[in-house]
């Protein structure tokens, strides 16, 4: 099947040509980096998780959101959801890659992972964290491309399979709510020494994943003959919508708990993240733009006869992917490191190279779903064809 991806109109080799050239730009700063070390980043002794850890952090709950089409399909037999299951767990696998590849050019020399294996130490959340991402990685893949292969012989997916999917629903919870003990585990930050913080990820990550699955689906439908189906993409936006409140509940909970108590400690992050601390808030209007964002899709959503229009649909949920990607990937990192434990506001600024390398995993995993969701929908419009 994979001989698939290499066929494709020049459209589609000039948006992979376009990858490639970002990737390749981010592999020579990150060449760079492996040279002169994490110091060309704006990461710092104060800031010692920036811009990479952020970005695997938001898309590890993009990679859980396959499973709010998971439970419906299989445990529910959810036909509507039928044709783009695979388009969700093929996304789980573009995300996860990334996470892994954030995690690689986060810790400086690329050897080092290798510690993880032959110095095992289960009583590290870092250690589930890598069995949990590997294993659900693997987990898509094997059911991924195993029921599109069934699908392209026109046979029913084998039955040692099915283990394999009921599987990956405790596992996707799994992945981010590991992520979220990394952060929830450290009694030095008050930002993340939250219980909720793992309910806070998974709230979030069924938000952000489902409103980008909207949008490809959306543009898939554009670009090809294959369609998803409207009523599934409106069922995904009814998830969407619902878990986004969820996700903004648990931020009021947050604020609550913060200010009503009054312990300082507790409300200087947010502080600075939402009004400036000690004349230094260069976050500030990227939250309130999140909150805004956020607030304005899930109306959009709540409105029937706004949803079902498919342009003012793209339009919510980007809204909602975007406020969602700067809540956790921007403000939820950063903010937890400010002020420091001297209560120092000191604030981070990524350089250009860092960015870059941010960048080119991006277009990496952006590559891989690309390729991926060649090989799918040229099976599906072949077996639409007859």
């Amino acid at each position: 099947m994979l001989e698939r991806a290499l066929k494709g109109s020049p459209k589609y080799w000039t948006w992979i040509a376009f990858l490639l050239v970002i990737i390749g730009a981010g592999f020579v700063c990150y060449l760079y980096q492996l040279e002169h070390g994490l110091g060309i980043t704006g990461m710092s002794r104060d800031i010692s998780w920036g811009v990479y850890i952020a970005q695997f952090t938001f898309l590890v709950g993009v990679a859980a959101s396959a499973v709010m089409l998971v439970i419906p399909k299989y445990l529910h037999d959810y036909k509507t959801f039928g044709p783009v299951v695979i388009l969700g767990e093929f996304l789980a696998i573009a995300a996860v890659t990334m996470c892994l590849l954030f995690i690689i050019v986060d810790i400086g020399q690329p050897a080092r992972v290798f510690n993880v294996l032959l110095h095992p130490t289960p009583n590290s959340i870092l250690f589930w964290d890598m069995i949990v991402l590997n294993g659900y990685l693997f987990i898509n893949i094997l059911v991924g491309w195993t029921t599109l292969g069934a699908e392209r012989n026109d046979v029913p997916p084998p039955a040692w399979i099915k283990p394999f999917v009921y599987l990956s629903i405790p596992w996707a919870v799994s992945i981010h709510t590991v992520t979220a003990f990394l952060y929830a585990g450290l009694p030095g930050r008050h930002m993340w020494l939250t219980a909720i913080m793992a309910p806070r990820f998974l709230a979030s990550a069924f938000a952000s994943g489902p409103s980008l699955l909207i949008l490809l689906c959306l543009l898939v439908r554009r670009l090809t003959k294959f369609d998803p189906g409207k009523e599934a993409i409106q069922t995904l936006s009814k998830i969407v919508v619902y878990a986004m409140i969820t996700n903004m509940f648990f931020l009021a909970m947050e604020f609550f708990t913060a200010y009503y108590s009054g312990i300082p400690g507790h409300h200087h992050s947010l502080d600075y993240l939402f009004f400036g601390l000690d004349g230094k808030g260069e976050l500030v209007p990227w939250m309130w733009t999140a909150v805004i964002l956020g607030l304005a899709g899930i109306l959009i959503l709540l409105i029937p006869p706004l949803r079902r229009n498919e342009r003012i649909l793209a339009v919510a949920a980007a809204c909602i992917f975007a406020s969602t990607w700067t809540d956790k990937g921007v403000g939820l990192v950063i903010g937890g490191f400010i002020p420091n434990p001297f209560e120092e506001v000191i604030e981070y600024h990524p350089t250009a190279r860092e960015i870059t390398i941010a960048l080119a995993i991006w277009a990496i995993g952006a590559l891989i779903l690309t390729a991926l969701y060649k090989i799918a929908i040229s099976i599906k419009e072949e077996k639409a064809l007859g």
